[in-house]
């Protein structure tokens, strides 16, 4: 990467993604801004960009729900504003500007089928999504199908996200929290690891989808038995089946593996290792004891 040629411009830059991808970028010496500006309002992303003048933007803006995905089922107008209107007219933007774009985007998209079992070989990139039981996920996988035409577009696809702390938003820190938990194998995305992989992508230019997660697959109760080790000793949680957790949801949860040979593909040529997500886990709690979360 040259600092003096890659101006980065982090959309959505008050969020928990974006606030890790500023501090590796700005550790780096890289020259990065962040903004809060709404990507449906065209007029002021395209503003923002002239001020800017990024080669670069990260786009990481976008609306989950608050607590969770289920506040997206009373909110569509507000999320396709968000998801799908904002984030097409951000890379649109950048497109017209000449400016790469990386989306931070979600494999929340797909479910276990009978060609995609849990311990198989996990969705391609290229594979039609197939799970639409929550508003967020119809929304993303929909825009998803739009976005692949920018030649532009750099898409990142995200799923469970970690943090080495207990943010909020961290996959760990929700299941921590529950009263009881579903035990699914799924695919997760450590950021310790991957987010510097993003950097490295979209300084290359890279476009297309990657499917953005640690290789393999682990379980709810895996990961929690690992953060008991590691963590919190006197941890103890509780199982339920899909079918109670379903009553007490208003959406469904997207469970599946992806397969990120593509991603693992592309690292080595920068002679970087994806580790794998079983390893990658128990090396993020020994860093979170190291710092004293507990």
């Amino acid at each position: 990467m040259n600092a003096l040629k890659n101006v980065f411009l982090i959309w959505g830059g008050e969020g928990w993604v974006a606030g890790h991808l500023k501090e590796i970028l700005q550790q780096r010496g890289e020259n990065v801004s962040t903004t809060t500006v709404r990507m449906e309002n065209r007029e002021s992303v395209m503003d923002e960009l002239e001020r800017v003048k990024p080669t670069h933007v990260l786009n990481c803006a976008g609306c989950t729900g608050r607590p969770n995905v289920d506040w997206c089922e009373d909110n569509k107008e507000q999320v396709i504003r968000s998801n799908v209107i904002g984030t097409l007219n951000l890379t649109d933007c950048c497109f017209l500007k000449n400016i790469h774009c990386t989306v931070f985007a979600t494999g929340c998209i797909y479910a276990y089928d009978s060609k995609h079992p849990p311990g198989g070989e996990g969705y391609l990139e290229s594979d039609p999504a197939n799970f639409g039981g929550s508003y967020y996920s119809a929304t993303k996988s929909r825009v998803e199908e739009l976005m692949i035409t920018y030649s532009n577009c750099l898409i990142l696809r995200l799923r469970m996200p970690v943090s080495d702390d207990l943010h909020p938003r961290s996959f760990v820190t929700k299941i921590s929290k529950y009263d009881r938990v579903v035990n699914i194998p799924n695919s997760n995305t450590i950021l310790y690891d991957l987010l510097p992989c993003a950097i490295l992508l979209a300084s290359a230019g890279d476009t297309g989808t990657y499917n953005f997660t640690n290789p393999g697959a682990i379980s709810h109760n895996e990961v929690l038995a690992l953060f008991k080790k590691h963590v919190r000793p006197d941890f103890e949680w509780k199982n339920f089946s899909e079918e109670e957790q379903s009553k007490i949801l208003k959406a469904g949860r997207s469970n599946c593996e992806l397969n990120s040979n593509k991603l693992v593909k592309r690292m080595k040529d920068f002679g970087i290792e994806v580790k794998e997500v079983h390893t990658a886990y128990d090396e993020c709690f020994q860093r979170m004891k190291a710092a004293g979360v507990k």
